[in-house]
């Protein structure tokens, strides 16, 4: 008896990528004409689209006249839509952000007449078992995935590390791509399914999957007589058209093997790890308008401004949404779609900070602290200050326009207003949370500093290296520069490669007061960093500043620790996750020479978090790390110059096209802050809301 396979149709759409968007959404009028007029005229049963909702905005908003025949082709399950706004890579993405995606690419799908969900999420760059919870969440109870799945079956349970389990499909040979659209022979084309047939089969139950489509292609109009055709070869299988919905419903009762925790494995499907590196400038930007937007949010909520303010709160959740799409935020584009990332960037915290502002002005907030966290706050703030009083901290000074003018609706600024604007220090105590109060600046135990040591609470020496270190603890840090021959995807390890140690040069007071003490350290190879303690703090703050004159490398911040890392926590769609190590694992000892492989690495993925060992940093850009023996080795930068190197030494087989991308090689100033802790009991997390606070001044 043969087995039935089911086909569905789709086309796995990246708004942009190797073209820009513009680009692609023209290819997208065609492609998606095409279609709508296959489905109008039964030459096809169904359609998928891609899992997201956006692609089918852009298109209508060329094609409007369209709209109601794709209603009505939603109407009758032929043009399935959803869940998702955009199809965003996993692993650099909160958890705010991605039910945000869910929320929005839901009510838009819903709004349009689809009724059946499946969480479709193959082809980001491995998956992060913190998405189970959120689809779960949101009513859905199937996922699809593909990189990273190791030797999973087609039909799995995955669970988190909390027991919570979704039914997970395993898209075993992935995407069918142009088969059905070559010119082999219906002969050649039923070899070639037969060959990937029978290995999907061994993965299956009674009942296969088939994906018919790839990236950006359309589908063949004489795609049913080909499978026809097609069928005629095969003995052991019958290939039916169908939807995913159709595959579901067969094998709903077919999911045995449970499987726990994120998939990363990179023994059978390229993961890409080295796009967690690329392009450290937008990594940052992405962080930080996450961060301003979520604040900007809460704020609105807090004062109840949602009615004025929540058409552009989405607007600009929408924008960091299409940034975070994986192609995008993964940093594997070409430079003009990159430039339009940073626009887009821009736009999110022009519009977060103007609401700041705004509602500051509105609610006449001079005196106050407002602090929206979920637990009280004690620390140094910053606040600026038209007037600054003799007894103030005056931190820094800017010249600019006073915002109770930039808001004042009744005035305008004009050049005799163009003024000083000071920052300010101020040490505040036990601030609590959800709460508006007056500013009660507090006692504090002072700090002190020489040209090169900070002494508080913690103490930091700059020497050959610098040394952080608190009672009996102490961690020695290293700036070192690899070579790297990889690209947008992977990093190149050179063999051999022993890195090169960056030299401190000097180190200088910049800024001393009792309240914050900055060091200056100047390096080898035009970097410098500010070493900031603040008063009563247990986190020295490292701001580096890498003015980059040098391509092809891979420079890291390098925490020596007391032992070797066999574990680490980090954080991972805004929960901490475990992840283990072998420690004596070199990735220089272990390139592939075989077709089709991908090497395996010591790094990982992060947000803003990653602790080992008793040592912790809170990250602001730093999105990956690495462990090598007793090292926890942070990315501060990885240039490189085109988005698939065909000679990359740590993967055999392209990942995408050999486009030059000049702005890869990162040759500007980078900015990246990292604070560092000392915290046996890994409660990570009060470091990272210490840090990453809601406070307003």
């Amino acid at each position: 008896m043969k087995k039935n396979v089911i086909a569905y149709l789709h086309s796995h759409w990246d708004r942009e990528w190797y073209r820009e968007f513009e680009i692609f959404r023209m290819r997208l009028l065609r492609v998606f004409d095409e279609i709508l007029d296959a489905l109008n005229n039964n030459l096809i049963p169904s359609f998928y689209f891609d899992g997201q909702v956006v692609a089918l905005l852009d298109y209508l908003k060329i094609r409007p006249e369209k709209e109601e025949n794709i209603r009505q082709l939603i109407k009758e399950k032929k043009l399935f839509i959803g869940p998702f706004y955009c199809l965003i890579d996993e692993f650099l993405t909160s958890e705010t952000l991605f039910r945000k995606n869910l929320e929005y690419g839901l009510n838009i799908a819903k709004e349009f007449g689809c009724t059946e969900f499946t969480g479709y999420l193959p082809d980001t760059f491995g998956h992060s078992a913190g998405v189970i919870k959120i689809l779960k969440d949101f009513n859905i109870n199937e996922c699809l995935v593909w990189r990273g799945c190791k030797d999973l079956p087609a039909e799995f349970i995955w669970q988190d590390e909390n027991g919570t389990q979704i039914n997970a499909i395993n898209l075993i040979r992935g995407y069918f791509m142009d088969i059905f659209s070559s010119d082999l022979s219906i002969e050649k084309k039923a070899e070639f399914l037969k060959n990937n047939l029978d290995k999907i089969a061994q993965k299956s139950s009674n009942i296969i999957l088939l994906p018919i489509g790839a990236d950006h292609l359309g589908i063949q109009t004489n795609i049913q007589e080909q499978i026809d055709s097609v069928n005629e070869y095969l003995n052991e299988y019958k290939i039916e058209l169908g939807s995913i919905f159709d595959y579901i419903n067969a094998v709903k009762n077919n999911h045995k093997t449970i499987y726990q925790g994120e998939l990363r494995d990179n023994s059978l499907t390229f993961t890409l790890e080295g796009s967690y590196s690329s392009r450290a400038d937008l990594k940052r930007l992405n962080i930080i308008c996450t961060h301003e937007l979520t604040r900007a949010d809460k704020l609105v909520n807090f004062y109840n401004f949602n009615t004025e303010y929540s058409r552009l709160i989405e607007y600009s959740y929408k924008l960091l949404l299409q940034n975070q799409a994986h192609d995008s935020i993964c940093g594997c584009s070409t430079d003009e779609t990159h430039q339009e990332n940073l626009i887009r960037y821009k736009k999110i915290l022009q519009i977060a900070n103007t609401i700041i502002s705004e509602i500051k002005f509105r609610k006449n907030i001079s005196d106050k602290i407002i602090n929206l966290s979920n637990e009280k706050f004690s620390g140094v703030i910053e606040l600026e200050k038209y007037k600054p009083q003799k007894s103030d901290v005056i931190y820094q000074k800017r010249k600019g326009f006073p915002d109770y003018l930039l808001n004042d609706t009744n005035k305008i600024p004009i050049t005799e207003d163009y003024q000083n604007i000071y920052t300010v220090l101020e040490y505040v105590q036990d601030v609590p949370p959800a709460n508006e109060c007056k500013m009660a600046p507090s006692k504090y135990t002072p700090i002190k500093a020489t040209n090169n040591q900070i002494k508080g609470l913690v103490e930091i020496k700059v020497g050959k290296s610098i040394h952080f270190s608190s009672n009996d603890k102490n961690v020695q840090i290293v700036l070192k520069d690899y070579k790297d021959n990889g690209d947008s995807y992977n990093r190149g390890p050179v063999k051999n490669d022993k890195g090169e140690i960056i030299n401190i040069l000097s180190s200088k007071l910049k800024f001393v007061s009792p309240l914050r003490c900055t060091l200056e350290v100047k390096y080898e190879n035009n970097i410098k960093l500010e070493l900031s303690l603040d008063a009563n703090s247990l986190y020295p703050k490292f701001k580096f500043i890498i003015n980059n004159k040098k391509k092809n490398h891979h420079l890291l911040m390098c925490l020596e620790l007391d032992k070797e890392i066999n574990e680490t926590f980090s954080e991972d769609m805004d929960r901490i996750i475990k992840r283990t190590f072998n420690p004596n694992y070199d990735i220089r000892k272990n390139l592939p020479n075989k077709k089709g492989k991908e090497a395996k690495t010591n790094t990982a993925p992060c947000q803003r978090l990653v602790f080992a060992n008793g040592v912790g940093a809170v990250l602001k850009g730093v999105t990956q790390y690495e462990v090598f023996k007793n090292e926890l080795r942070l990315s501060l930068l990885r240039s490189t110059g085109v988005i698939s190197n065909p000679q990359n030494s740590s993967r055999t087989t392209p990942a995408g096209p050999p486009i030059e991308t000049p702005d890869l090689q990162l040759l500007k100033t980078i900015e990246q802050e990292i604070w560092l802790f000392f915290d046996d009991k890994k409660e990570c997390n009060r470091p990272l809301n210490q840090i990453y606070n809601y406070i307003y001044t």
